[in-house]
């Protein structure tokens, strides 16, 4: 028998694959810069995209050598982002680092359901499974919470969560499909710019704290600018190549880096449910990967 290599649509699939593994861990960085940040929570969104804009020009500029590009697809994804990041920060603000992160997560669901019915995506069964073991994951990673840990306002904080879920999924499916005519630096850098006078004047609208106090406060800003043109920019370029459903699910790896990174840093407890519940997790993003295969 003849061993036989990867053709180049298998090969580039596993090279999206890859791109999109780190940029969600890239993004598990997130919640931690946010609490670091020392502004409000929505202002952090807005330095998160207003220090990343200089970074997404450069490489715009080196990539195609001008800025024209703009389209209606990708003011909705820089509206659907910047309601993405409103909600999460104040969810974060208000539960754990982890309860949001899981809970903002649930992402799989909506663009699965949105996929099939308007885009009449049918999914395998097998995906299906994978989609409930990696939200089911997700669940018991937030369950297993100490009540010493639990944020400010636990309920609020996981309704603004929650509501999250819809927001990145509408992000999801707006990246996708403008990456069908733009380059993700384009789409990025268009989106970010739509999104960061929206955060702006929504921070402004809340009396919120619009500058770091502190020299720690302005570099977790700049992180977080650099956070989003990595991690983002790397979910934006894998959705390229990847249909949404599937890399909605693989970006579940989020939730675990964050606890792990809640756990270190700000003491949040990470105990043996946690540990199954992520286990569970990326159970399911495995799966999920390998029931999305194309035939042979």
């Amino acid at each position: 028998m003849t061993e036989t290599s990867p053709g180049p649509a298998e090969s580039g699939r596993s090279r999206a694959l890859l791109v999109l593994l780190i940029g969600a861990c890239v993004i598990g960085v997130g919640p931690i810069l946010v609490r670091l940040s020392d502004v409000g929570p929505v202002a952090a969104g807005f330095w998160r995209l207003t220090f990343a804009l200089p970074l997404l020009a450069i490489l715009l500029q080196r990539s195609e050598g001008r800025f024209a590009g703009f389209t209606p697809i990708s003011l909705l994804a820089g509206l659907a982002f910047a309601l993405d990041l409103g909600f999460w920060h104040y969810g974060i603000a208000f539960t754990s680092v982890a309860k949001a992160t899981v809970l903002s997560n649930l992402t799989p669901i909506v663009v699965t359901a949105a996929a099939w019915i308007f885009l009449k995506q049918k999914p395998r069964p097998l995906f299906l499974l994978a989609v409930g073991l990696a939200v089911a994951g997700a669940w018991i990673m937030a369950m297993a919470r100490d009540a010493g840990f639990a944020g400010r306002s636990p309920v609020l904080g996981d309704a603004l969560s929650t509501a999250t879920a819809f927001w990145y999924a509408l992000y999801f499916l707006a990246v996708s499909a403008a990456r069908k005519t733009m380059g993700a630096t384009r789409l990025m850098f268009w989106s970010s710019l739509t999104g960061a006078p929206i955060l702006f004047l929504t921070a402004l609208g809340l009396h919120e704290h619009l500058t770091p106090a502190s020299l720690t406060g302005w570099a977790a800003c700049i992180g977080l600018g650099v956070m989003h043109v990595a991690g983002q920019g790397s979910i934006a370029w894998a959705l390229g190549r990847l249909p949404a459903a599937t890399a909605s699910v693989t970006v579940l790896v989020q939730p675990v880096v964050a606890a792990l990174l809640g756990w270190s840093i700000f003491g949040e407890i990470f105990g043996p449910f946690q540990a199954l519940g992520g286990a569970i997790a990326l159970c399911g993003v495995v799966l999920a990967q390998w029931s999305a295969r194309p035939k042979a």
